[in-house]
């Protein structure tokens, strides 16, 4: 348990809240940081991509499968302006503001099978050129190389979706930088689209967590309850009604404490904190279809289970809620 821990421990009627319903720190929420000026201006140049390619500062970041193309120490291998790929599609991410190269064009380039296996092994030790996921590895980037990947990876799942209007059927081809898909026959254009969806840190009154396990996970994996957010809903309906549904507990007082894009395949994460109503007696029932248990955690409780659950992984905001929850770092003893 970390040594603040104790001060988290207050009666819920203390004058000073917890700190755990602060907000989270901007750092630990590895997918919302970024080091990206968007430049949507530029986005309607004519013949844009053209003159990115003449352009010496401009870098390739190479998406492959979801996975992008990592140098030797692990962290994004971005391509010089002149190197030839055979693209799939091309996405125009904006400007780095890295201070060793501002102001420098970025595109993501999606390649097949074929063009992918001519940069780096398909399957590669560590060490060497490679393919590497985001899920696994977001929080172990820069700011700089999150953005930009987190960016890229979202853009390029709505493309994926998107092949054809949702208002006419008919196909769409992309255009403004990869930031626009067109309705070939109508002129129609449809634009990215994100999923709202909220994730609770619930709080009985003994200043216990509550965890659930999922019916689409491996046994003994342990997370926070979440939901999509429905047509109509404010987040703060859809927080109450998905701890509801899934687990049968009543709660008030929705804190929020952050954000993070997920684009797994297109979901913004809004983060909430939240207590068991006092005034309502609430029975623990997993609705059986997404979530199969549910237990709770003391700190000393989730500390002694770590040789027996599996925790989320360091770059999803349910991990930032539990350590913030918790007063800080857990070490991981399973693997997720």
């Amino acid at each position: 348990m970390p040594a603040d821990a104790e001060s988290h421990n207050s009666e819920p009627d203390c004058a000073v809240p917890p700190t755990y319903l602060m907000p989270l720190p901007a750092s630990a929420l590895p997918l919302s940081r970024h080091g990206l000026d968007r430049d949507y201006l530029a986005r309607s140049a004519p013949d844009l991509f053209e003159s990115l390619r003449l352009n010496p500062r401009m870098r390739q970041l190479v998406l492959w499968k979801n996975r992008a193309l990592l140098g030797a120490g692990g962290e994004l291998d971005l391509l010089p302006h002149d190197t030839e790929l055979d693209a799939t599609l091309r996405l125009y991410l904006g400007l780095s503001l890295e201070p060793d190269h501002q102001g420098d064009p970025i595109i993501a380039v999606i390649v097949d099978d074929d063009a992918a296996s001519t940069l780096a092994p398909l399957e590669s030790d560590p060490g060497q050129s490679r393919w590497g996921d985001l899920r696994a590895l977001g929080s172990s980037f820069s700011d700089s190389d999150a953005g930009l990947f987190t960016a890229a990876l979202a853009l390029a799942n709505w493309h994926d979706s998107h092949q054809f209007s949702p208002r006419t059927g008919m196909a769409t081809i992309a255009g403004q930088g990869g930031w626009v898909r067109t309705d070939v026959e109508s002129g129609r254009e449809v634009f990215p689209r994100t999923d709202p969806a909220i994730i609770v840190g619930i709080v009985d009154a003994e200043d216990r967590l509550l965890l659930g396990h999922n019916a689409m996970w491996p046994a003994n994996r342990y997370s926070l309850l979440a939901g999509f957010v429905e047509p109509g809903e404010s987040l703060e309906s859809a927080v109450l009604r998905e701890v509801f549904e899934e687990s049968g507990v009543r709660i008030v007082d929705p804190v929020y404490v952050g954000s993070q894009p997920w684009p797994f395949p297109a979901s913004l994460m809004l983060g909430f904190i939240a207590k068991v109503d006092p005034d309502v007696e609430s029975t623990l029932t997993p609705d059986g279809a997404e979530i199969l248990d549910l237990r709770w955690f003391s700190r000393d409780e989730l500390t002694a289970s770590l040789d027996d659950i599996g925790l989320p992984g360091h770059t999803s905001i349910a991990r930032a809620i539990i350590e913030h929850w918790y007063g800080g770092p857990i070490a991981d003893r399973r693997e997720w």
